[in-house]
């Protein structure tokens, strides 16, 4: 990553991504090692945006509360990049035509970005790649938002993992091999960067509204953006990653490390956040830290599986349950909706699914409780939940969510199996014994007992009354019986 590279006269062109940051950037080092003046640019592509619902009231701007952590992220990137000499080109428009005319305008000989594993995005970056060189420009791309990635980590069969475990014992052992931390060097951006280069086309970043977008709630909800708010958020969490693995299961609990949006947008460096880890769970033996690079592997797994399997999308990673026979109909569509509007009459389901609605996060545990809940308490395809999650989550990731979803619904690699089903009241009764987050998301909860707190239904009506929480008129009766639920679900898969 640091070897002599001689400089070009010749300009260069940067295109930032999923990757927000002016440090530790692979393709912005290699660019400015590689040639003496580089620009760098940014493209709201009209492709992703347009397909955006937003919120808000009908033909008013749009909010999303990703478009206001990107655009914050920006104005802090351009910030830092003006100071040292260069400065942030933006386009609004599909990124396809916007970038190589954008590099024809520079009269750039090359650009540089990061890979992106998305089928959509691999596609977008072939027509780039192809625009670019009918005018003679040149396209490179580089790892930088996973450790090992591709081919990178194969069975003794030279072929990709599809469970996790041994991927991670593969993972962990090649990292561990002589000069595999080589892999969590990062790289220094700092020794080119006076390369970097002005431009009068870097006239700022647009405001919101020239988008067709209006401020969401993201500042009430002091999620910090930018380079900033990743560094101040991975400060945070390392003055408690000890205590990570006792305490990432509670929901009320600060035992998180909050950084997933940050990782999602590149923010914050994955080569950073995985050598912190390495180092404390292997010099200190520190069991936090090394559950916490756990869950780093599993990012670099569903990329990977993404990679290889892009059919993932549309379908089941396990082909045969593509035949599964779904519930619906007008009875499955309103129970979707209850699902979706926090009103299945779970608390612990209903709690989690007001948090997302509202702030666009998900605490992890109760991803897997509203998943489990959808699939197999109402026996919903996955497909419907995973596309919700994809248009409320802050740190949408279609690898991970997808993934994810299809553990949850046991049709994907390494998933749960099938007869795993969770129970949503014992799920709250464990990791939300006295009921501290779901009071904090439905308040209509507040002052029932903590002995009614995770299946209210069944307090007595006096007890009701004087709670001022009377199930079917304050707080919905459940939708569906769980343990009715849960045979239809054994007999769906049997079947399948």
């Amino acid at each position: 990553m640091t070897s002599p590279h001689s400089c070009s006269d010749s300009a260069a062109l940067v295109w930032f991504r999923r990757d927000l940051r002016d440090f530790d950037h692979a393709a912005l080092y290699h660019a400015l090692r590689a040639h003496r003046r580089v620009f760098c640019a940014f493209v709201f592509d009209t492709e992703i945006l347009d397909a955006l619902p937003g919120q808000g009231a009908p033909g008013s701007p749009r909010s999303d509360r990703r478009i206001d952590f990107i655009h914050a992220s920006l104005l802090e990137l351009d910030t830092a990049l003006r100071s040292a000499g260069g400065a942030l080109i933006v386009r609004h428009g599909r990124a396809s035509q916007e970038l190589p005319a954008l590099a024809r305008e520079l009269g750039v000989a090359a650009v540089f970005t990061n890979h992106d594993y998305e089928p959509a995005a691999i596609a977008r970056d072939a027509a780039v790649a192809t625009a670019l060189a009918d005018s003679g420009i040149a396209f490179t791309s580089f790892k930088d938002q996973v450790i090992f990635e591709r081919d990178e980590v194969l069975t003794q069969a030279g072929k990709p993992f599809g469970v996790f475990t041994p991927y991670k014992n593969a993972w962990l052992r090649k990292l561990g091999e002589a000069g595999g931390e080589f892999y969590l060097q990062s790289y220094p951006v700092e020794r080119y960067r006076a390369h970097l280069a002005a431009s009068p086309l870097a006239s700022g970043i647009p405001p919101l509204e020239a988008l067709g977008f209006a401020a969401s709630n993201l500042a009430a909800l002091r999620l910090p953006t930018g380079m900033s708010g990743g560094a101040a958020l991975f400060e945070a969490f390392l003055a408690r990653i000890d205590q990570y693995k006792a305490a990432r299961d509670f929901p009320a609990v600060k035992g998180v490390s909050y950084l997933s949006t940050h990782l999602r947008f590149g923010t914050v460096s994955i080569r950073q956040l995985a050598r912190a880890a390495w180092q404390r769970s292997g010099v200190l033996g520190n069991e936090g830290a090394a559950t916490w690079l756990s869950e780093l592997v599993w990012r670099d797994f569903y990329q990977q599986i993404l990679f290889h399997h892009p059919q993932v999308v549309e379908h089941a990673w396990k082909p045969e349950y593509d035949d599964l026979q779904w519930e619906s109909g007008l009875a499955a569509d309103a129970l979707f909706d209850a699902w979706c509007a926090a009103r299945t009459g779970y608390p612990i389901v209903d709690a989690a699914m007001r948090q997302l609605n509202q702030t666009g996060f998900m605490h992890n545990r109760l991803r897997m409780v509203t998943a489990s809940f959808l699939t197999k308490d109402l026996g919903i395809h996955w497909l419907h939940g995973e596309r919700y999650f994809a248009l409320h989550l802050n740190d949408y990731d279609l690898s991970a969510n997808n993934g994810g979803w299809q553990w949850a619904a046991s049709t994907g690699c390494d998933a749960q199996p099938y007869f795993r089903i969770f129970n949503p009241v014992s799920q709250s009764e464990k990791f939300d014994a006295q009921g501290t987050f779901i009071r904090r998301y439905l308040p209509e909860l507040a002052q029932v007992p903590d002995k009614y707190i995770h299946a209210p239904w069944l307090m007595p009506a006096l007890t009701q009354q004087a709670t001022g929480c009377v199930i079917g008129d304050h707080y919905p009766a459940p939708v569906v019986d769980h343990a009715t639920a849960r045979e239809i679900t054994l007999a769906r898969f049997k079947r399948g």
